[in-house]
């Protein structure tokens, strides 16, 4: 059996069921992030093992850029910082690793993103619970069907298939895709702002 042939079909047979459930909701995260994000709101994002490193590469996209240069983004991925991370667990419990910091960093309005394959992950529910409390927005990017995250969260996308990492593939182009929609959207959010505020953000 070729394993890549094998792999891409899988791939192949979620991409039809993906966008019809994503498109419509990717194109809306995405404005809904440009407006808050373009006026001064933050994005935390977390996620475990390889969804850890995709809650990095999407603050980075934003922090950083996708394609064409423009301001930075507030986004703060809750897992890289060792130091917190260690302490949190050794002292509360691993399953507070992400709620505690959602308490510390999370403002009203804020949104939080929850990316996990399973959509099972304990401290990913701890942190969708944290954020309620902090009047945060939650948004999840999950596996295929209900599960105890995507209930937890105000809303989330069910990716359909039943292979993991199909699902994680699938995270990733969720995630260029909503920030591709935060890039299309920002330049209106930002002619909607004062002079002073669109020179402080466009100026190199």
């Amino acid at each position: 059996m070729d394993l890549l042939d094998s792999h891409l079909r899988g791939m192949a047979a979620a991409l039809g069921p993906f966008r019809a459930v994503a498109s419509e909701r990717l194109a809306r995260w995405g404005a809904q992030l440009a407006d808050h994000l373009g006026t001064g709101g933050r994005l935390l994002v977390a996620g475990n093992g390889g969804s850890a490193a995709e809650a990095q590469h999407l603050a980075a996209e934003l922090v950083g850029r996708l394609r064409d240069e423009r301001m930075p983004l507030s986004a703060i991925a809750l897992t890289p910082d060792s130091s917190a991370v260690t302490a949190i667990s050794n002292d509360y419990g691993y399953d507070e690793v992400f709620a505690r910091q959602v308490r510390a960093h999370g403002r009203p309005g804020d949104v939080l993103m929850l990316l996990s394959t399973s959509g099972r992950s304990p401290n990913l529910v701890r942190a969708a619970h944290a954020a309620r409390e902090m009047d945060v927005r939650t948004w999840a990017l999950v596996g295929n069907g209900p599960s105890p995250l995507a209930e937890a969260c105000d809303e989330a996308l069910c990716c359909p298939s039943d292979d993991s990492q199909v699902v994680q593939e699938l995270h990733l182009v969720a995630v260029h895709v909503m920030c591709e929609y935060v890039d299309a959207h920002l330049p209106v959010v930002l002619g909607k702002a004062p002079a002073a505020r669109r020179e402080a953000v466009l100026v190199p």
